[in-house]
């Protein structure tokens, strides 16, 4: 293994930056949808099982939440309740 130069020693170390600055931009946008899910989460129960008005205004508001779901996780169902199984 040879030695490097300083040309080559800072293009390393810039490549090494860059890959670090990603690394981090890419955990940020992970708990930045996180905390999105939460709050949708937080909405879609709220929809569902707190506001007493029912009907065509209540499907539009749970479907908007549900295609926002689907945008950033490209899984519509995300925050459904799983289904359960009796027996």
């Amino acid at each position: 293994m040879g030695v490097m130069t300083k040309a080559e020693n800072r293009a390393a170390a810039k490549a090494w930056h860059e890959y670090r600055e990603q690394q981090r931009r890419e955990a940020e946008r992970v708990a930045d949808i996180a905390a999105d899910l939460a709050e949708l989460d937080r909405l879609r129960r709220y929809l569902i099982f707190s506001r007493r008005a029912y009907g065509p205004d209540r499907e539009k508001l749970q479907n908007a939440n549900d295609d926002y779901v689907e945008e950033l996780t490209g899984d519509r169902t995300r925050l459904h309740a799983g289904s359960s199984s009796i027996g």
